[in-house]
């Protein structure tokens, strides 16, 4: 058993839903167990500065219950700061003597793959630390806080868009978060009844999506006493074509930790489809059997694009990412008070406190396209030819694992 008195709390990375809960979680099982708790600020660039502090705010029983699980975001801060990429050589000595400034002795840290690596690289300098997985991207191989937050956020975009596609007959392209896997858009896109799905795991045949956009958006529109209909599609960053070229703005830039910022997804697919629309001739056919034809005008459908961008982070927590969050948060403390560190929470079950390694646990996990498959045969569009879905049947004996 360790002699853990102080510990130290940072959220770094991306913000999302549910990492209040963490902070509350861990903070409630430190004073439980007669451990001081400090919120370290801002992420690793907090940690870094952390000599340069007057003082750190304690998580005491009184402190901790302002915290609102509730709410998205972190009370704790953020940055965007790889400790390597720092040019100070005795950052690793820096970072020790703000620890042993605060008497701190370990530290909780939340965070996303990026957050992950950094983590490995303090423990392999000797500070103890256990890292409580969040990214709203959902892929590393543990469940992640703030994926099931951005998936409910997505759905609501999606659903609230079709008032609006409706109203002017539009078909609609949403760009979401998500970097090289496409969780969010799809979970979010099923829950939302989005018409098309692409992501990253899949190349986009355009061709095949447009033959979908237009037999869709037509039948919708001639079935309305009203003329009226939409099409909703959910774009992930990180798409690529058909031919395996990745679809982005290539003047974004590179973040912090030098990966490219993805972006202009769902810019390409409003154009490919607005091209298709104008160089086939039965559009101007169907625009004036539906009253909607104007010469020079309205000659074909109107597609535009929506990228949410940050809100699809913020405003509330979802039920799961704050219980998950909070046991997250508790097994963390109990872990490093069991002495353990250099690990990844994977949550709760029972009694059961369980963990991985975390160059296991950040291992980039992508959509099981089987599920894809099971979709496409609903009527979902995925920018490829239709795969059959064949199931296998397994009995499950003795207590399957459950959602929560």
């Amino acid at each position: 058993m360790s002699n853990i008195r102080k510990i130290g709390i940072i959220t770094s990375g991306g913000d999302c839903g549910g990492l209040n809960a963490v902070i509350k979680g861990a903070a409630g099982t430190a004073n439980n167990l007669n451990i001081e708790c400090y919120i370290i600020p801002n992420g690793y660039a907090g940690l870094y500065n952390l000599v340069d502090f007057d003082n750190l705010i304690q998580l005491t029983p009184i402190r901790t219950e302002l915290i609102n699980v509730k709410l998205a975001g972190s009370e704790a801060g953020h940055s965007r700061v790889k400790i390597k990429k720092i040019s100070d050589e005795r950052k690793y000595e820096r970072i020790k003597e703000g620890l042993r400034k605060f008497g701190i002795d370990a530290l909780i840290i939340s965070g996303g793959d990026d957050t992950g690596s950094v983590i490995i690289d303090l423990y392999k300098h000797g500070i103890p630390c256990v890292h409580v997985p969040k990214t709203m991207d959902m892929d590393l191989q543990t469940y992640s806080v703030g994926a099931d937050s951005t998936i409910n956020r997505i759905a609501d975009f999606v659903n609230d868009l079709k008032t609006t596609a409706v109203t002017h007959n539009r078909i609609i392209a949403l760009e979401v978060f998500g970097r090289y896997a496409g969780h969010t858009a799809f979970r979010g896109g099923i829950c939302g009844g989005a018409d098309a799905i692409l992501i990253p795991e899949i190349p986009v045949d355009f061709d095949i999506l447009y033959t979908h956009v237009k037999q869709r958006y037509i039948q919708k529109i001639h079935e309305s006493d009203v003329y009226a209909g939409s099409y909703i599609i959910v774009v992930a960053e990180g798409l690529k074509d058909a031919s395996g070229k990745e679809i982005v703005d290539e003047s974004a830039g590179v973040d912090a930790f030098g990966h490219k910022k993805l972006a202009g997804a769902g810019k390409y697919v409003c154009q490919e489809l607005t091209k298709r629309f104008k160089s086939d001739a039965e559009i101007e056919k169907f625009m004036q059997k539906s009253h909607m034809f104007v010469k020079d005008i309205y000659i074909i459908p109107e597609v535009r694009h929506v990228s949410p961008g940050h809100l699809v982070r913020c405003g509330e927590s979802s039920a799961y990412d704050v219980n998950f969050g909070m046991e997250g948060g508790a097994a963390a403390v109990m872990l490093l008070k069991k002495g353990l560190s250099g690990i990844t929470v994977i949550g709760i079950k029972g009694k059961e406190i369980r963990y991985m390694k975390i160059e296991e646990a950040i291992t980039q996990r992508y959509v099981d396209l089987n599920q894809v498959a099971l979709y496409e045969n609903l009527g979902i569009c995925f920018g490829r030819k239709i795969e059959g879905f064949s199931p296998d049947f397994k009995e499950i004996k003795g207590s399957p694992e459950r959602y929560m």
